[in-house]
């Protein structure tokens, strides 16, 4: 597979759950402005944009406030990290591999592409909430699509790994809106719905959502789709399968192993660690190591990142021709 369609399905994977995460993360922090009045509405909003590593735009009257957050992280399609960005930014990777994913999956991503204008005027009339929970579905619907008409080739192991990699950092990042911002973050049954945790997870615990088992749930819950351990478990898997493909298609051999297989292991290694780490952490304690946690995880998944496009998505050098002076 060429290093640019690798590069642009990885990416497609990365910003269709970047739309859908931000989308959770900005329901459940709507959410709790209007069960709580009494919130600190701009310190709630500013905590946000830090979580979420967006810079707060300036403003005339020099306040952070809801509509900031809305316009900024929900409707402003020029930005990547915003709703409406991700999902522009999924549409135009998408585009030039449309020979490599399916028709449904393609139309899903055009059709919602168009469709977003309409729904952010709504949600300017009528709340937000309507126009979050559309695109929720459509992601759903996109994921659904790949998973059911994509074979399992290199493209859908791409595609599987960034979403994994933004799951794991997306999660993470909701998880920090009730660590770092605790006197008005949304309580742990707000959190738990926001990623669609909350059915599992009463069938799981039960209705007692207390702190401990909601994290829990949420960090090492192994069957949970959505959990970090599953996810970094999915990507982990994908490398794997990707460095066993590149392997052995690879006629290079030094000391009795591939160069790929060399070279491979370090995002692997970097996934690896950070789940091995979890499996062994003490569960009792989640809650108080949770900040820590948190902070090595984004950094894990940073890591990987980097890793992953220094070892799939290198580009040759172009050969130019240049043109002697008596030629």
């Amino acid at each position: 597979m060429l290093s640019r369609i690798a590069e642009s399905l990885f990416w497609l994977g990365r910003y269709v759950e970047r739309a859908d995460d931000t989308a959770r993360v900005l329901d459940a922090v709507m959410h709790r402005l209007l069960d709580d009045p009494g919130t600190d509405e701009e310190a709630a909003c500013r905590t946000l944009f830090a979580v979420l590593g967006v810079p707060v735009p300036d403003s005339d009257e020099g306040g952070c406030d809801a509509q900031t957050v809305l316009s900024a992280l929900g409707f402003d399609a020029g930005n990547p990290s915003s709703v409406a960005g991700a999902w522009q930014a999924a549409h135009d990777n998408a585009r030039g591999v449309r020979e490599v994913i399916s028709t449904e999956s393609w139309e899903c991503l055009n059709a919602t592409r168009l469709a977003l204008p309409a729904q952010r005027r709504q949600a300017r009339r009528v709340g937000p909430h309507a126009y979050l929970r559309y695109v929720r579905e459509r992601a759903a619907l996109f994921s659904g699509l790949a998973d059911s008409t994509m074979s399992r080739d290199d493209g859908w192991l791409f595609l599987t790994l960034g979403q994994s990699l933004e799951r794991v950092d997306m999660t993470a990042r909701l998880l920090s809106v009730k660590v770092l911002a605790s006197p008005y973050a949304p309580d742990w049954a707000t959190l738990l719905r926001a990623a669609g945790a909350d059915e599992p997870y009463r069938r799981t615990e039960g209705w007692d959502s207390d702190p401990q088992s909601a994290a829990r749930f949420l960090v090492l819950e192994p069957l949970f789709p959505r959990s970090i351990m599953h996810a970094l478990a999915t990507a982990e898997r994908c490398l794997a399968e990707l460095a066993g493909t590149l392997a052995a298609g690879s006629s290079s051999r030094r000391s009795g192993r591939s160069q790929t297989q060399v070279l491979v292991p370090s995002a692997r290694r970097t996934i690896g660690r950070m789940r091995t780490v979890l499996e062994y952490l003490d569960a009792d304690t989640l809650v108080a190591q949770l900040p820590q946690v948190l902070k090595d995880l984004q950094e894990a998944c940073l890591l990987a990142s980097r890793q992953i496009a220094d070892r799939y998505f290198q580009y040759g050098t172009p050969v130019v021709w240049l043109r002697g002076r008596d030629s």
